[in-house]
Order: structure tokens, then C-alpha cells, then sequence
């Protein structure tokens, strides 16, 4: 039975699922929408989001802007004023800043920020307030007018977590609203180093053999541990979630009795009916068997966690040349990167798949058919429906 209770500042949040933010264009709209409409939280990665714009080409920051503005207003209609609706904004983001206070001008409930330590999120939202409340928005979040946009830094250790919430507490004297911890079997980039992944034994082929689940546990319960003393300094319960290799019933409640409130999903909801993906992205997920998840090093130096295909083939090779600049992200050298992860996703998003980068969690390779967002979320609060089991 679920005992999660999510509760974030004044929001109590009916089921204690996020979906995690997925780019390029993986989760938009609707997936976002319809997993707010069952109770979640649903999240709009801004990673590249504005893609599908007619002047991204020319200047991606302002095709980024105008799609972080209609793809809000479209998960809200989907919503249908349940759940919360926010943003996945990446910290290693080029026009990071703008980005988030465009999210939350316009209403957005929740920002998550990883990739990166989002040492100015508090900052950044109380502008984007701000501006919110010389518009006439009411077309985006109605009633909630008021509602205060929350932020969630994503953290993987005990360290990181104190980085930021000491910081914030000392800069600003505030601290978060949500912690959310990304573990090293999620998906796509992660925050720990290679030798960090190795000594996890989060590495290998068959990860499910591997995986020193124990190990991070603690490290699990030191973060909780760690958040608790600026819960105590501010008089605030500061739920924390747990994310990455969360895909079952008994995955959700081994997580609950670390202590958290609740947990992130992408990888289970990429194979649904609702997710934006197209169907060729989701059928490399079943496709896939456990060894064909690896890690890889994206253009900017981080591990990352992808199905192998023939672009990744293509790479052991030699580099793929970079064929125009999208301005993508912070720290990227685009004479000596090995490919351009833009042109990489924007393949997946448009079901290229020989020449995309399949970012999937470790757990991808157990997805064996295509599902609705409410299955997903009924079987993973409740363990209804019977999925194969890792034997």
C-alpha cells in the first residue's frame, strides 16, 4: 500500500509521481499534461525545446522562449487543473536564466534544475515572480494566480546537496522546497564521475547483476539526513525524491522506506501512448536487451546512459563532423566535440534513430510494450498490473 505523502510547501500533490524532464522534445505537452492530470507532476524539458520553431535555426534562444510559453498553456489544457505542471531546465544551459524566468512569468508551478549546481534558482525564480504579476496571465494559471513557482534542485550526493542549500541559505536565506535525488541508474546525463559509476557497479552490461544498490542507499539516507538541518533552520518540511532504476511497484516502495516522499520516472513513461516520442523511439526501448544500455561520454565531458545503435557505432569510428552551432549548452568546444548532441536529439525527437542518441535509463530494456501514463502511475503507486520481473 502507498504511504508516500507529497506535500511541497502548500501543495499536496495527490500522487507522488514526477515525471521526469526528457529533451529533446521526449517530454513536451503532453506527456507533461496528461501525467498532471492523473495527480502527478508532470515536467516539460526546455532542453532544446523550441526545436520544431521555424526560426530556431537562426536564433534557437528565442525558438526556445516562444516554446517553453505554448507548450505551459498546452499541458495546462491537458491538465485540466489537476496536478502540477512545470520544467526540467538544465543548469549547463545556454540562456539558462532566461529560460527559467520565462517558465515561471508564465506560470509554471515547479522548476527542477540539474546538470549542473543551480546555485541562483532562488534568485531567478523570485524575478520570474516578479514579472508574472505584471502580466494578465490569467489564461495560464487561472485561479493560481498567486501560487509561488517551487524549486527543486536535483542532487546525487550528500555533498552537493549541502553546496547548494548552504549557499542558498547564506546568499538568500532561503532554501528548497523539494529536493530531488537522481541516482546513477537514471537516464541520459548523469552527476557522478566515471569512477564513481564504476565503483557503483552502475557500469556494466548487466547492471541488474551489478548494481551495488546497498551503496547508495546510504548515500540516499545521508542526503535526507543532510536536508534535515535546514528543515529544522527554516521550519519547513522539505520532502525529498528519489530517482533513476525506479520502475515497479516494489522499486517505488524500496525507495519509501529509505525515507524519501516520493519518486521521479522517465524511463517507464517513455513507452506510453501520451509520450511525445515518436513511436520509433519507444520500440528502441523494447527493442532493447539489458546489454545494449551502456554509458557514454557526451560532448561536454559528462557520462551519460543511451542504447547503442548505429550512431554510437558510428563515433567508436571517429568524430561526426558538427554541421551548424545551436547554442546549446555552456561548456561545449564545438571545434574538438566528438558530435553535436543537439543534432543528435533532434534526431530522436524526429525518429531518426540510425543517427540519434538514445538517452534511456538502465532500466530501459525491461520496457516491453507500449502502455497509457495511467498504468504506468496505477502500477507503480498500487503494483496492479504484471510486468516481467527481473529473475
Amino acid at each position: 500500500m502507498n504511504t508516500a505523502q507529497l506535500i511541497i510547501g502548500d501543495v499536496e500533490v495527490e500522487k507522488p509521481i514526477i515525471q521526469g524532464g526528457m529533451g529533446v522534445g521526449i517530454s513536451l505537452s503532453n506527456l507533461a499534461g496528461h501525467v498532471a492530470s492523473y495527480g502527478g507532476i508532470g515536467l516539460i524539458s526546455a532542453a532544446q525545446i523550441g526545436f520544431r520553431e521555424d526560426i530556431f535555426s537562426k536564433n534557437p534562444k528565442a525558438a526556445n522562449i516562444a516554446a517553453i510559453v505554448s507548450e505551459l498553456k498546452k499541458a495546462r489544457e491537458i491538465s485540466e487543473g489537476r496536478g502540477l505542471v512545470g520544467f526540467n531546465i538544465m543548469v549547463a544551459t545556454k540562456g539558462y536564466e532566461d529560460y527559467v524566468k520565462t517558465a515561471v512569468m508564465h506560470g509554471a508551478d515547479i522548476i527542477v534544475s540539474g546538470a549542473g549546481l543551480a546555485l541562483d534558482l532562488p534568485a531567478l525564480v523570485d524575478e520570474g515572480m516578479a514579472l508574472r504579476h505584471g502580466l494578465d496571465a490569467a489564461d495560464f494559471f487561472g485561479k493560481d494566480k498567486k501560487l509561488i513557482t517551487k524549486y527543486a534542485p536535483i542532487v546525487s550526493s550528500e555533498k552537493s546537496v549541502n553546496v547548494i542549500l548552504k549557499l542558498w541559505d547564506r546568499k538568500y536565506k532561503k532554501t528548497a522546497d523539494i529536493i530531488i535525488i537522481e541516482g546513477p541508474l537514471a537516464g541520459g546525463h548523469l552527476g557522478f564521475s566515471s569512477f564513481e559509476l564504476s565503483n557503483l557497479g552502475s557500469d556494466t552490461e548487466y547492471v541488474s547483476k551489478t548494481y551495488k544498490r546497498q551503496l547508495y542507499d546510504q548515500e540516499i539516507i545521508n542526503i535526507i539526513r543532510a536536508v534535515e538541518v535546514f528543515e529544522k533552520k527554516y521550519g519547513k518540511k522539505i520532502p525529498v525524491v528519489s530517482a533513476g532504476g525506479i520502475y515497479t511497484h516494489e522499486d517505488f516502495m524500496h525507495a519509501l522506506s529509505l525515507g524519501v516522499c516520493g519518486v521521479q520516472i522517465g524511463t517507464r513513461f517513455v513507452t506510453t501512448h501520451e509520450c511525445d516520442a515518436p513511436l520509433s523511439y519507444k520500440q528502441a526501448y523494447i527493442d532493447a536487451g539489458e546489454s545494449d544500455i551502456i554509458i557514454t561520454k557526451s560532448p561536454v565531458g559528462m557520462p551519460g546512459r543511451a542504447i547503442k545503435n548505429n550512431f554510437l557505432k558510428k563515433l567508436m569510428n571517429g568524430r561526426i563532423p558538427v554541421r551548424h552551432c545551436h547554442d546549446c549548452l555552456t561548456k561545449c568546444d564545438r571545434v574538438n566535440i566528438p558530435y553535436c548532441i543537439t543534432e543528435a536529439l533532434i534526431a530522436a525527437a524526429n525518429g531518426d534513430i540510425d543517427n540519434a542518441l538514445l538517452f534511456a535509463g538502465a532500466n530501459a530494456w525491461r520496457c516491453s510494450e507500449i502502455e497509457t501514463v495511467k498504468e504506468v502511475m496505477d502500477d507503480i503507486i498500487s503494483g496492479n498490473s504484471a510486468k516481467k520481473q527481473i529473475i
